[in-house]
């Protein structure tokens, strides 16, 4: 089995401007066949944790979700892993208002749109909305964050805004915050609760 860590991490030094041979040695063993292309690292956590909750080991099966560190980078990214790089197959998610991006970097590196599925604001909102807010402030309590959460909720810029809204800008205001609540959320989802793009997108690969 290959080591989706390593290639994870060599694609990423490839994509910032390294060598593209660690990417490519590691693609060529026997195993890897699909790269699931995200934004960023809580949407990464988000897919492992769904995935592993269903009783899947995404590296065995030579799945590699890699975080692109921005809509932005699509393209690049593409460009490397999809028919004129590494020829792998690609698919992933993103969210409506990065549409555009995803649309014009897929179609200069030649890959198809179709296994992208979209998010109808990101991820986070997708999980929000899914759980509903009550579940969700239930869980921001229990992780010890409540002080934090109604603090925030005092700002006079929160003041009138959606719920839902709240608590995606919450889980934005701290480093590595949306990591983990992106496995905290996804953990708590009910059967029948994962939001459409996240399942469509598990069930394609």
């Amino acid at each position: 089995m290959v080591d989706i860590q390593g290639f994870r991490d060599a694609v990423t030094r490839w994509a910032d401007g390294g060598p593209g041979d660690p990417a490519g040695v590691l693609a060529a063993q026997p195993g890897v066949r699909t790269v699931v292309l995200v934004e960023g690292l809580s949407d990464l956590a988000a897919v492992e944790t769904l995935a592993a909750r269903g009783g899947r080991d995404l590296a065995a099966e030579g799945v590699c979700v890699v975080s692109m560190g921005g809509a932005m980078n699509i393209g690049r990214y593409a460009g490397l892993l999809g028919p004129p790089g590494l020829g792998l197959r690609l698919t992933g998610l993103c969210d409506v208002r990065e549409q555009p991006y995803y649309e014009r970097g897929l179609k200069r590196a030649g890959a198809s749109q179709e296994g992208f599925f979209v998010c109808v604001s990101d991820l986070e909102d997708e999980l929000i909305r899914a759980l509903g807010t009550p579940r969700v402030e239930e869980i921001v309590g229990a992780e010890g964050d409540l002080r934090a959460w109604l603090t925030f909720l005092r700002q006079p810029a929160q003041h009138g805004r959606p719920r839902e809204q709240q608590l995606r800008r919450f889980l934005g205001t701290k480093k590595g915050r949306k990591i983990r609540y992106g496995h905290l959320l996804v953990d708590a989802l009910e059967p029948g609760q994962v939001p459409a793009p996240l399942d469509d997108l598990l069930a394609s690969v």
